[in-house]
């Protein structure tokens, strides 16, 4: 049975090149023994935290909370993909991160960042919150440069296979690590 990765969208503005960057995630990570989906928060739409009791304690009263739980749950691990804003990240991957607690503890992530210089200070805040939820910060963590020369006029990468060319080796090794980690946790030879 092949292990589950999430790829979380996390930006939900208009005419976001988000989508794109995810669909050229999940291809260069494709691998033998990984089931690779896009989460996209834009269509899972959560409202602002709307929880009455703390997420730590799984007591979740409204629907929409307790079908992202469902949904979460069936995942072994995560790729956390957004825009750098302003050096941080979109609050829609922050509110949909907060909405839950047990469901991403223990669980490995590799967080992604796209934007002018790659996204790393937006990587550093975001492992901080990672880190606060329990999860296992993996070690591969490709930051994805983006530059207005890879766009044409309508804002719509030219060639988006050419302008990530370079980092697709180190997307591919989060694959790799991916594997690896669950291979060790079942006990198998790495």
């Amino acid at each position: 049975m092949k292990n589950k990765i999430g790829i979380i969208l996390g930006s939900n503005r208009p005419n976001r090149i988000g989508g794109d960057v995810a669909n050229w995630v999940k291809k260069a990570m494709e691998h033998a023994d990984l089931e690779i989906a896009i989460i996209d928060l834009a269509e899972v739409n959560l409202p602002f935290l709307d929880e009455p009791t703390i997420p730590a304690m799984g007591n979740y009263q409204n629907e929409h909370t307790k079908a992202w739980s469902e949904e979460i749950q069936q995942y072994d691990g995560f790729v956390l993909l957004f825009p750098q804003y302003n050096w941080g990240y979109p609050a829609v991957i922050k509110n949909a991160l907060d909405y839950l607690y047990t469901e991403w503890s223990h669980k490995p992530v590799s967080i992604m960042v796209y934007g002018g210089h790659g996204g790393f200070q937006g990587l550093i805040s975001m492992k901080l919150v990672t880190q606060g939820l329990n999860m296992y910060n993996m070690s591969v963590n490709p930051p994805l440069t983006i530059t207005k020369e890879m766009f044409d006029e309508n804002n719509q990468f030219i060639d988006i296979d050419r302008s990530f060319e370079t980092i697709k080796p180190q997307v591919a090794m989060v694959s790799e690590e991916f594997v690896q980690l669950f291979s060790v946790k079942k006990g198998g030879a790495s």
